[in-house]
């Protein structure tokens, strides 16, 4: 299985099990929002990078 793969089934799982704790909306916010914070911690220069390189070769 690809890591793209895992990583989607890793965020279905955490969404199964946030939502009864903290409800669909918050789980959704949380699982939109943690990959978002992820980019924008990163320097220019790295978002560059990130984004001139295709999806295959991130995960290399």
């Amino acid at each position: 299985m690809s890591n793209g793969g895992k990583i989607a089934i890793g965020g279905v799982v955490a969404a199964v099990v946030l939502i009864p704790f903290i409800g669909f909306w918050w789980s959704l916010l949380v699982l939109i929002g943690v990959p978002v914070v992820g980019y924008l911690m990163l320097d220019p220069s790295q978002r560059r990078r990130l984004r001139r390189i295709s999806r295959k070769e991130i995960g290399r």
